[in-house]
């Protein structure tokens, strides 16, 4: 079957369940469990009308819990076992193991480099574009433009990436476009930028960073024509100049938003691994843990201990999730 007929014919199925499951689930209540006839009619109405919602709710929590809480027990538990001893219980050597690991602590290391780096670019690039592209007249073409690397999947940037950063011999014309800038500019040789240690890192931040500044830019943009005009006009009154109008009247009073990218781009950064796979396979020393997790799982296959990184990489990100719901829930009162 094309693969485009396929699509169709799965949409329509699951559509045709979806419309079915509501429409018998709702026949069977009203009519087989809580019929509303007789002595009890009221009474079965209201009882009907109570497990109602959970019938809508039902293939979410199914979907949920089987595509989200089942894979975090199996992981835990995996994380407690040695497949090579059959599956037997060993308690935290896994991750003891794990922590014997340099590969380990070097993907530690580079996560809290990332961490640091990606967030703040990101959401500091994002802030300013946003506020110069809505003082300019072609700013929805820039900014069309510069959210465009979203549309891109993060292993297409990594391929694109892969070849601004490429180098051939120097008797051979550059297709990389930094290579061919530095020659330009006077440099000797063509460098390889991927191999050099430390700042081969910074090299494959500036994909996520290219990438998500768009993100930023397009909630930061929302944020900023949120903001009171009455208190711009007010500060310009007082003799506020644009910096001061910008750093002291709308940045204060956008900060939540600032905030919630910075948390949004931080878990995208605790799980990067399409770019470090594509790029540099943690080659190096630009390994991170997702791609540790990746090569111990399906490389090495020891499960135990790839569950176990898999494990450390949702506790570094649930504090996150945490926190965001904890502020979202704290706007919402």
């Amino acid at each position: 079957m094309h693969p485009a007929v396929l699509a169709l014919v799965t949409i329509a199925v699951g559509v045709g369940a979806c419309i079915g499951y509501f429409y018998f689930s709702n026949i069977i209540l009203d009519k087989f469990i809580f019929p509303a006839k007789g002595p009890n009619a009221g009474r079965n109405i209201n009882r009907a009308n109570m497990v109602r919602p959970w019938l809508f709710l039902f293939p979410a929590l199914f979907a949920l819990t089987l595509y989200l809480a089942y894979p975090v027990f199996e992981t835990l538990r995996l994380s407690l076992t040695d497949r090579s001893q059959g599956g037997a219980f060993v308690g935290l050597d896994n991750y003891r193991q794990m922590a014997k690991e340099p590969k380990f602590w070097e993907a530690m290391r580079n996560n809290m480099l990332w961490l640091i780096v990606v967030p703040a670019a990101s959401t500091a690039f994002g802030l300013l574009v946003a506020q110069l592209t809505d003082r300019i007249k072609w700013g929805s073409v820039a900014k069309s433009m510069i959210f465009m690397p979203m549309a891109i999947s993060f292993v297409g940037a990594a391929v694109i990436w892969r070849l601004v950063y490429h180098a051939n011999p120097i008797d051979v014309d550059q297709i990389g476009i930094l290579n061919a800038a530095y020659l330009m500019l006077g440099g000797d040789e063509p460098q390889q930028w991927l191999t050099k240690l430390f700042w081969n890192n910074f090299f494959l931040m500036i994909v996520l960073v290219w990438i998500q500044t768009g993100f930023a830019m397009v909630i930061l943009s929302a944020a900023l024509r949120g903001v009171p005009e009455e208190t711009i006009e007010a500060a310009i009154v007082d003799g506020a100049n644009p910096f001061q109008v910008f750093f002291r009247i709308k940045v204060p009073q956008i900060m939540g938003t600032i905030v919630v990218v910075w948390t949004t781009i931080t878990i995208v950064v605790l799980k990067v691994f399409d770019i470090v796979f594509a790029m540099t396979n943690g080659q190096w020393e630009t390994q991170v843990l997702a791609n540790y997790m990746y090569d111990k799982l399906f490389r090495a296959s020891d499960w135990g201990v790839g569950s176990a990184a898999a494990m450390v990489i949702m506790l570094l990100v649930m504090p996150i999730l945490v926190w965001n719901v904890y502020n979202a829930r704290k706007e919402m009162k």
